[in-house]
């Protein structure tokens, strides 16, 4: 076979062209760190980065969930103890007020300072984030929630309570509606005592248990004397009047002496011998006629508690009758601001648990994308040094290929031939 001084030249610039593309792709690895600029120079490592990619930027988007989730829980829980804050103070005002020494200028002294902090608990209750959102409005993040009335306060917001996704599968709350923090139930939680409007005598509703399980009947305790009552289920139809289990006349004692305890019996039916389930504690002394309702308790605004001591405070009378209903009515306020007390505490311990769970998701989040790096890392960052030496190796091979061509064309007839 025929070699040509042009077939000669032919290969030899094949062989540069080769070898320049070799060193300026080794070049492009040694400053730029990547092992390859084009998915075709290593397909498979290629996908499997995009892969890696797809989940860096997912966890990422993870963890700006988390943080989000994290500012709006702050918010909250630093708003949640504001509220407590105010609501022990007006639970210590309501136990001032019903101490039996104040006058009356001090009783209109202690609404004034009620009302104070009913505006500033509206104020806390239709706090807004940094972004301008109302924090307890639901999912109606731009209504505000509550606006005063002549009964309290009504609520505008919604029952929704936002969500944001922290995982795979994981979903967190990152606020709650004020329908669930400023509502509480009434009483003790179980049944709430109200004393009649009408009553004459001195009774005040004191200390109210519950042991067993109650059916949620309602009772009316009426005075046929001074120390005998009644008691009757007004639930039924027509109401019936309870009557003592005969195997337990301790059921319902019927008689009463100032600073007692009433047991309601189980409704009419129950099996002999069912202890009573609700204990009313009474002391002063009700007149014939004056009565006491027992009803299953509901869920009230703390506006519409605070608004109603504010009335009773506001009605301040030195007779007895009146000095009694507001005694009530402050008991009533003091029981009903203690459930308001739970219910913020109880959602407080939420926020809490669920500011532990964005800790705990972000962590793991911060672990998972330094693996992704680490794993994308190794397969798309270049072992500097070796690529230096492999740099160093073609740029030797290309000079020594010049050298041998240099040599090769020396060496030829064509030199000769005149």
């Amino acid at each position: 076979m025929r070699v040509t001084q042009a077939s000669n030249q032919t290969q030899f610039i094949a062989q540069v062209t080769s070898l320049e593309s070799d060193i300026s792709i080794t070049e492009n690895q040694v400053s730029s760190g990547d092992a390859y600029t084009e998915p075709s120079q290593d397909p498979a490592a290629a996908g499997t980065v995009d892969n890696y990619d797809a989940a860096l930027a997912q966890s990422q988007q993870y963890t700006a969930n988390a943080n989000s989730a994290q500012t709006a829980l702050n918010t909250e829980s630093t708003t949640l103890t504001q509220v407590q804050s105010q609501l022990q103070s007006l639970r210590d005002l309501a136990l001032e007020a019903n101490s039996g020494t104040e006058s009356s200028q001090d009783q209109t002294a202690i609404a004034a300072q009620v009302q104070q902090i009913q505006s500033s608990l509206l104020g806390l209750a239709n706090t807004q984030d940094g972004n301008g959102n109302y924090i307890f409005a639901g999912f109606a993040t731009q209504t505000q929630p509550f606006t005063q009335t002549a009964t309290g306060a009504t609520y505008n917001g919604d029952q929704g309570q936002p969500l944001i996704q922290l995982a795979p599968g994981q979903t967190l709350a990152t606020g709650d509606n004020g329908a669930t923090v400023f509502n509480a139930p009434t009483g003790n939680g179980t049944f709430t005592t109200t004393a009649a409007a009408g009553n004459t005598g001195s009774g005040v509703i004191g200390a109210t248990t519950v042991s067993g399980t109650y059916t949620g009947h309602s009772y009316t305790i009426a005075f046929t004397g001074p120390s005998t009552y009644t008691v009757t289920d007004t639930t039924t139809n027509p109401p019936t009047q309870v009557v003592p289990s005969t195997s337990d006349p301790t059921d319902y004692p019927g008689t009463y002496s100032p600073g007692g305890t009433i047991s309601v019996p189980p409704p009419t039916g129950s099996p002999a011998g069912t202890p009573a389930v609700l204990q009313v504690t009474l002391s002063g002394q009700p007149k014939t006629g004056d009565s006491f309702s027992v009803a299953p308790s509901t869920s009230q605004s703390i506006f519409t508690t605070i608004q109603n001591l504010v009335s009773a405070l506001q009605t301040y009378s030195t007779s007895t009758s009146t000095s009694t209903q507001l005694t009530n009515s402050i008991n009533t306020a003091i029981n009903n601001i203690s459930q308001s007390l739970t219910q913020t505490s109880d959602v407080q311990a939420s926020v809490g648990g669920r500011l532990n769970a964005v800790t705990t998701q972000l962590s793991v989040n911060t672990a998972q994308q330094t693996q992704l790096q680490t794993s994308i890392s190794a397969l798309q960052g270049v072992n500097t040094v070796s690529a230096i030496t492999t740099l160093e190796s073609e740029n030797t091979t290309l000079q020594a290929a010049f050298q041998a061509y240099t040599i090769t064309e020396g060496l030829s007839l064509f030199k000769y031939i005149s």
